[in-house]
């Protein structure tokens, strides 16, 4: 089901332990960088702050039809981080039940859910493999794996530059994150260790098997 269309949470839950992705929400108004070029531009949120945004092409049609680019939205996003201290944020879809929900056919009137999450605005997941910290500098960096395209095309993991305090006997292994934006920075909020990873051979760092880890599938970013 695209992000869009999602009723109960724009952030799916996580369905393997060593599920790999890295997705969040930001309010902000996207602004196009020219009328001939509307995919690329810019989030900006209520304190003016500007995001680097590319408009992926599954929301285009519903970006022309239904969004009033003028006001602020709840927009879905995949985070990146190409240059240091710049976000960049791939637009996957909007969080918006009161625009977006369909009315029921039998009442004829709209379920509407609230256009605010439990986890707030600026809420990241990021899960993947903990590659470099650095707790006396804030520094994190977290490798994400992408599942393979439909057209067998495998895209290559990336990895994502985040602020917080990330112990270094986590080192190498799969963690889950729970982030929040804080202008161009990521900042860690939570961390939930959960496995080291597998190794050549299977076995991880503690010496004990990872196989069925290792063959887990790694989850849309």
């Amino acid at each position: 089901m695209p992000l869009r269309l999602m009723r109960d949470h724009p952030i799916p839950a996580v369905t393997e332990p060593l599920q790999y992705r890295a997705i969040g929400v930001v309010r902000g108004i996207f602004r196009p960088d020219s009328d001939d070029q509307t995919t690329r531009g810019h989030l900006v949120d209520a304190d003016g702050q500007e995001l680097e945004a590319v408009v992926l092409g599954r929301m285009l049609t519903l970006m022309r039809r239904h969004i009033d680019l003028g006001q602020p939205h709840l927009w879905v996003v995949y985070p990146r981080c190409r240059e240091a201290g710049q976000l960049h944020l791939q637009i996957a879809g909007i969080w918006e039940p009161s625009t977006l929900s369909p009315a029921d056919p039998e009442e004829g009137t709209k379920d509407v859910a609230p256009d605010r999450l439990p986890e707030g605005d600026d809420y990241f997941s990021i899960r993947g493999e903990l590659i470099y910290t650095k707790p006396e500098t804030s520094e994190v960096v977290v490798k994400v794996r992408q599942l393979p395209r439909a057209d067998g095309f495998r895209p290559l993991p990336f990895k994502l530059q985040l602020s917080g305090d990330v112990e270094l006997a986590h080192l190498r292994h799969f963690v889950s994150l729970d982030v929040r934006r804080q202008g161009q920075l990521l900042q860690v909020e939570s961390v939930d260790v959960i496995a080291p990873m597998p190794t050549r051979g299977g076995k991880g760092r503690g010496g004990s098997s990872r196989r069925g880890g290792a063959r887990s599938r790694p989850a849309r970013s």
